[in-house]
């Protein structure tokens, strides 16, 4: 890294947070209808932060959802090509009396900047922008040629830019995708992912009564979908953490020896994530698992909301008609999500109550992956992020999904590098969700120089 780029990005720090600033304050959640008009705004704003920083052929790309932002620089002929992937669409702020300060209004306290999409994926997207501005500022050209693709569909699906990957394998070309939106092991701790879960998701509608129904003059006697729904999902997992569900382990692979001999060497105490990141009495799931085996390398079975029935103040004595419940199964390496879907159907199916009728509708789903960590891009990243943090990379996996990872391994045939810069305390799709400003600058810097490394 030279002096001249890092005394570029020191210089330029209030910029950089102002601009991240904007950014965040446009509450583009994407899986509400009346917040399209966010949406667009930060297309715009996405689109005009890559002219900025020199980028070219920028363009917005309609689709059925939300738009894509593309744009590219391709002057360095002989050179790697590196697709750098984000995402500008945030979660629901829901509940909002749980903020200390407003989602939308970003605040910097304690070192991190707080708002909705700070770490999740404005602030590390916005990283590579900036990173690219650093080196042609410093240098008035790039060491190697990159490729911008940008959705705003990730936090409910990503259905508009697994198609066009799919369907733009030539203009998307590139050696490698570059990925920020994950997080650092620890506090100062480079760490670069290499696994990642699937995600299949959810609805199931129960119907008991052709009403709603006064529970005095018919309870007993009519089905209720609620409690039906109760019954159901109480048999898909048991106390001690395993899915009930035929066929879900079928395709489990354990992590090699090597994988969880390395897990075992990470600074992980289990009170401390106990204590700071989960904040419950106890931790549950396989207890013949380490709790990172449960985490990174283990299929889950989650309720994320039920809806039915009489919620409101007071009291309504109703057996309700209809009732919803929100569920995911998170997925690893090697088992199919079809295979999966196909399954939890049939044990629905099986396992229905009596006088309820249920269906399923699959909202999202994409497979687990991993990436192998010998490839010369992530062992290029893994000196780079090394030589800024001045600390041995590490590599882990994360439970988490990000089906893009899945569209480019498919059909681009390149691996991801998933370099990000959050912490494990962020509080992502929660309440009071953060990102460190250190790691904010820090990651501008690494992304810059892996430019340089790979470029080299």
């Amino acid at each position: 890294m030279s002096a001249s780029t890092d005394a570029f990005i020191e210089g330029n720090r209030d910029r950089f947070l102002n601009e991240l600033k904007d950014f965040l304050r446009i509450p583009s959640i994407s899986t509400l209808p009346e917040h399209r008009p966010d949406l667009d705004r930060a297309t715009q704003f996405v689109a005009n932060s890559l002219r900025g920083a020199g980028l070219e052929n920028v363009e917005i790309i309609p689709t059925e959802k939300h738009p894509l932002v593309y744009g590219d620089w391709l002057h360095a002929p002989g050179k790697p090509t590196v697709l750098c992937y984000g995402h500008y669409d945030v979660q629901p702020a829901d509940p909002l009396e749980l903020w200390t300060t407003p989602p939308f209004e970003p605040s910097v306290r304690d070192g991190s900047i707080y708002g909705r999409g700070t770490a999740d994926d404005k602030g590390q997207m916005y990283m590579h922008v900036k990173a690219v501005e650093t080196l042609r500022a410093v240098n008035g050209t790039l060491p190697l040629n990159l490729k911008f693709l940008v959705e705003g569909e990730e936090e409910v699906g990503g259905e508009s830019i697994a198609k066009y990957v799919a369907e733009n394998p030539q203009k998307l070309r590139a050696d490698v995708a570059l990925v920020s939106d994950t997080a650092l092991y620890a506090p100062g701790i480079p760490t670069l992912t290499i696994g990642l879960r699937g995600l299949v998701y959810l609805e199931v509608e129960a119907t008991g009564p052709s009403r709603d129904l006064h529970s005095g003059l018919y309870g007993g006697a009519a089905p209720n979908p609620v409690f039906g729904l109760i019954e159901l999902l109480a048999k898909a997992k048991n106390s001690r953490g395993e899915i009930k569900v035929p066929g879900i382990y079928d395709d489990v692979e354990p992590p090699a020896p090597s994988e969880k001999e390395s897990w075992a060497r990470l600074p992980f105490k289990e009170k401390d994530f106990l204590k700071n990141e989960v904040g419950s009495a106890k931790l549950i799931g396989e207890s013949k698992f380490s709790v990172l085996e449960r985490i990174w390398a283990r299929p889950t079975f989650e309720v994320h909301g039920i809806a039915g029935g009489f919620t409101g103040p007071g009291s309504k004595t109703v057996i309700p008609a209809k009732a919803m419940a929100k569920v995911s199964f998170r997925l690893v390496p090697r088992q199919d999500p079809d295979k999966i879907i196909a399954a939890f159907r049939q044990f629905v199916k099986k396992n229905a109550p009596r006088g309820i009728q249920l269906e399923v509708r699959v909202l999202s789903a994409s497979p687990g992956l991993s990436v192998n960590p010998d490839h010369p891009a992530i062992q290029t990243a893994a000196r780079a992020f090394s030589d800024i943090y001045q600390k041995p990379t590490v590599f882990i996996r994360d439970g988490a999904s990000i089906p893009v990872v899945g569209d480019f391994e498919n059909h681009l045939g390149i691996p991801t590098v998933l370099m990000g810069f959050g912490l494990p305390d962020d509080g992502l799709h929660s309440p009071n969700e953060k990102y460190s400003l250190e790691n904010y600058y820090k990651g501008i810097m690494t992304i810059a120089h892996f430019f340089e490394e790979y470029g080299k």
